[in-house]
């Protein structure tokens, strides 16, 4: 069973759509024992951080969610909320908001320039950086579909890399949690292998 731990990201009913393409069914959920008990985990996310983390801490989900040990993936923001801390506040006076730390790094938003604007919203390429089980059947260079205003730095987690100014995350994995900045669900023929592997991955 998959359990999608409902964090109030709008990609969710895509996620669910993608997987059920893969004739794989799932559950969305935000019940600590449903999501401790599942096989596989998918943490979505759309939108900013602030209020990811205050549903997640709300459902009492955030050290439900740091003790899991079945293959967990963040999609986007889901990704972005692995990490240490983001630079999006809440509002001006709120200090940087605090994630789920489970990888080490800090997530930033990127800055405008004359060739390229923000969010970084298309297309753009993976750069691998490593060998690991999500890329299986994934050639470098292969084009996946983005939509953020921030983004997770480099660091030896990372998988895979892409470029739109600032190099940053756009693969991680460590241990049993693993995340994509992109969308796989909208991706194509790409995403839905990542999401393939994903799911034939050793529970």
């Amino acid at each position: 069973m998959i359990a999608i731990i409902d964090s109030g990201g709008a990609n969710i009913a895509s996620v669910q759509f993608a997987l059920e393409r893969l004739d794989v069914t799932s559950i969305l959920t935000t019940d600590a024992d449903v999501i401790r008990g599942a096989e596989r985990v998918i943490l979505p996310g759309v939108g900013a951080a602030p209020v990811a983390m205050d549903i997640l801490r709300k459902a009492g989900l955030v050290d439900v969610i740091r003790g899991l040990t079945q293959p967990v993936l963040g999609v986007c923001l889901g990704m972005q909320l692995l990490f240490d801390q983001s630079s999006e506040r809440a509002d001006s006076a709120d200090p940087d908001t605090s994630m789920l730390g489970i990888t080490p790094g800090n997530c930033a938003a990127f800055i405008p320039a004359g060739d390229r604007s923000v969010p970084h919203m298309g297309w753009n390429s993976l750069d691998f950086t490593s060998t690991h089980p999500l890329l299986k059947g994934i050639v470098q260079g292969a084009y996946v579909y983005f939509v953020h205003t921030y983004f997770a730095p480099v660091t030896t987690a990372t998988i895979a890399s892409c470029s739109y100014g600032d190099v940053f995350t756009a693969m991680v994995a460590d241990r049993n949690f693993m995340g994509c900045q992109f969308h796989p669900e909208r991706s194509g023929p790409v995403g839905a292998r990542i999401l393939q592997n994903f799911l034939e991955m050793p529970a």
